[in-house]
């Protein structure tokens, strides 16, 4: 008992000595946990899942960048618990010299294992929750307040956090029971000064490696939009493996950074020959290290780059309208007159100036269309002759709106786009035009494009040939018909002004038009007609509620939602502003990340070689050379995932806009304009994150410059 007791105080003695490392293990943990605690509580937060559309391209983005984050905070901790356990295996050496058997130190190991696991974690885990209203609440006072913006959780988030706290203290267990199984005990005694060098390949690495991330990036994003193309169904999960060759490439690059550096040393082959042997005899670690800090600072990238991207754009669009109010509505529902306007107007110092109305008409046009095959997963394309409800215009109309005369020949119709030819209401497979009310149907053939930024919606409008236009509107009811406003003011615009036309247009309707601008009322029509319930009719997402006017919902998916200059420019954060939020905070959270796992490695590498550095002083180093070496080391560690990490998400990006239709127009090369930017800002960032950790360290080694 005596010897077991006196064993005990040994053990606790080792543990206090060896408090530094205890506290690195306990802040890897914490920081991990907090931040997919803090991650996984913002992406299932019902104010997020209700503003990203289900399967939408930002619900994507946001859950590829969380796979991401949730792979560089598994191997941050795995890599922390090894870096823990190698400094932990000088204390087990020497209870075993002592003759301490495994049997007897395995409960005690545990006990401390699961003790700082379970401290660690569960404190990251509740600093989640604090993390994320501290970033959100700044928002809401600095940039944005909206009533999207109520913060709220969903529990089932902390599901995701226990299962990764498992994993943490598994991973725990298993390293410890590994390093506490070694049988040569001067072997667990040295283990914290084995070098675990990488195997050293030639200089064809770096180039190899940029070609297989480019082709693992170009094989994992086209393969899927071609097999859907050419198999007309969702391409399987298991493509994702496409994606492998650009995580090879990743490791080649990193590999050939530690190895060899992408400086050439030719001309002074002992040019930091320190910092580089360092970065050799921890080569596995480091590689590991700046890998998930490449794709950590790519997550980053990914989710900074879509703010500028969505709104640069309609921003652009909205400064160049030609007229500052532009709003239709259906011909059944009374909205305020010119009258009425400009009293409302002149309450707010204002008078209205160029006013014109026009008409259109709603028809049924027809299109190829993906129906669905009963299996679920495949589709077949036909031609269905009414498809779509879109709004016709005139040719007539056409000139009066735009001045501008054509000549639209019978049996024809044109599509109207905005000038940068993007918008995805254009169609050229219609066949067959019908007035929904008497049924008659003419056909017609596409017959090229027109642009005009304010007549380009969600709906999409066309333009006829005035015969058939007249032709086609005989019989309609004004539920079928509709007007066009436009008028500018005169002077300076007023938010208040627009604000409170927008809420009287709001109170002009009728309930059965706050339907969503994805709202087929052509289905509905021909489910009734065949007897077969109508899933618009039952799905919430297609009804608008009217006293949520002020609502992200509201603002984007009104069917008859007015473009006003002002209030669009004024409240285009609000209306994006949970997205906005929600990319912003990926950022933060994988830069945050990423620095910290740099600064983290930066201190290894040198604290661990302290000892080199004291025999370099004694040999009379000075201590310029001293923090050169310091410097280059800390340097690959920063500037080489930065670099990697930027370079191809940016690349990435272009493929993406290239991707999306075709082309790269004019709003989006500021965009992109607006990312590099970006990177800059970022660039400087990381530079600064760079120079506080070499001062830091210079500081602990005594070097004084």
């Amino acid at each position: 008992m005596s010897q077991t007791i006196t064993m005990k105080k040994m053990e606790q003695k080792l543990q206090r000595a060896d408090r530094k490392h205890a506290r690195l293990y306990l802040f890897c943990n914490f920081t991990a946990l907090m931040i997919i605690s803090a991650y996984t509580g913002m992406m299932l937060s019902p104010t997020v899942q209700a503003t990203f559309p289900p399967g939408g391209d930002s619900r994507k983005q946001m859950n590829a960048i969380f796979m991401l984050t949730l792979i560089g905070c598994v191997v941050f901790t795995i890599y922390a618990a090894s870096l823990f356990f190698r400094h932990k295996s000088g204390q087990l050496g020497i209870l075993m010299a002592l003759g301490a058997s495994r049997k007897l130190l395995m409960p005690g190991l545990l006990r401390e294992v699961l003790f700082l696991s379970s401290l660690s974690c569960g404190a990251g885990i509740l600093a989640g929750f604090p993390f994320i209203w501290i970033i959100w609440s700044a928002f809401r006072l600095l940039l944005i307040d909206s009533s999207d913006m109520k913060l709220a959780f969903d529990l089932r988030c902390l599901l995701i956090s226990f299962a990764f706290l498992l994993v943490v203290t598994a991973f725990s267990c298993i390293i410890a029971w590994h390093y506490l199984r070694r049988t040569n005990i001067m072997e667990v005694i040295r283990e914290e000064h084995i070098s675990e060098p990488v195997k050293e390949l030639g200089k064809w690495c770096a180039p190899a490696g940029c070609a297989l991330l480019a082709a693992g990036v170009l094989l994992g994003y086209c393969t899927p939009t071609f097999y859907l193309k050419r198999y007309n169904a969702l391409p399987p999960s298991w493509m994702g493996i496409l994606y492998a060759p650009a995580f090879a490439g990743l490791y080649m690059i990193m590999l050939h950074a530690v190895v060899h550096g992408f400086r050439s040393h030719k001309h002074n082959l002992y040019k930091n020959i320190i910092a580089r042997s360092m970065m050799k005899f921890q080569g596995r670690q480091t590689v590991n290290n700046m890998i998930v800090v490449t794709l950590l600072i790519a997550g980053a990238c990914f989710g900074i780059f879509y703010i500028p991207m969505i709104s640069i754009g309609p921003l652009m669009g909205y400064a160049a309208q030609p007229y500052d109010y532009f709003y239709h509505y259906r011909a059944d529902q009374t909205l305020p007159d010119r009258a009425a306007i400009e009293t409302l107007a002149g309450e707010y110092g204002l008078s209205l100036k160029d006013w014109s109305e026009a008409e259109y008409i709603s028809l049924g046009f027809g299109s190829m269309s993906d129906i669905m095959e009963e299996d679920g997963e495949h589709w077949r394309t036909e031609y269905v002759p009414i498809a779509q409800e879109k709004k016709a215009i005139s040719e007539d109309t056409w000139n009066a709106l735009t001045g501008e005369a054509i000549d639209v020949l019978p049996g024809t119709y044109l599509c109207i786009t905005n000038a940068e030819e993007t918008s995805l209401t254009t169609n050229s497979s219609t066949r067959h035009i019908t007035n929904m009310v008497t049924r008659m149907q003419i056909p017609t053939e596409y017959a090229g494009l027109l642009h005009y930024d304010l007549l380009t919606d969600r709906r999409g409008y066309r333009i006829l040939d005035n015969a058939d236009y007249a032709l086609l509107s005989e019989g309609l009811t004004a539920d079928w018909k509709g007007k066009i406003v436009r008028f500018n003011v005169d002077g300076k615009d007023s938010y208040p002004f627009a604000d409170a036309f927008f809420h009287r247009i709001v109170a002009s309707f009728d309930e059965d038009c706050f339907i969503s601008s994805v709202y087929e009322r052509t289905d509905t029509i021909l489910a009734e007609e065949q007897g077969i319930p109508d899933w618009q009719a039952s799905d919430p997402l297609m009804h608008m509620n009217p006293e949520e006017s002020d609502s992200i919902h509201f603002r984007q998916l009104w069917e008859y939602i007015p473009n006003f200059r002002v209030l669009s420019q004024n409240d285009f954060l609000l209306s994006t502003s949970v997205f906005l939020m929600m990319f912003l905070f990926i950022f933060i959270v994988c830069i945050l990340t990423a620095l910290i796992i740099c600064y983290t490695r930066c201190q290894t590498i040198a604290l661990n070689n302290r000892y080199v550095f004291d025999d370099l002083k004694k040999l009379g180093a000075s201590p310029a050379f001293l923090d050169r070496e310091v410097k280059s080391q800390c340097g690959s560690v920063f500037k080489v995932p930065a670099t990697v990490a930027m370079i191809a998400v940016y690349l990435l990006f272009i493929l993406l806009v290239y991707g999306n239709d075709g082309q790269i127009v004019f709003s989006e090369i500021v965009a992109l304009g607006a990312c590099l930017g970006v990177e800059a800002a970022l660039c400087m960032l990381t530079y600064g994150i760079y120079q506080a950790t070499v001062t830091g360290i210079r500081r602990k080694l005594g070097i004084f410059v």
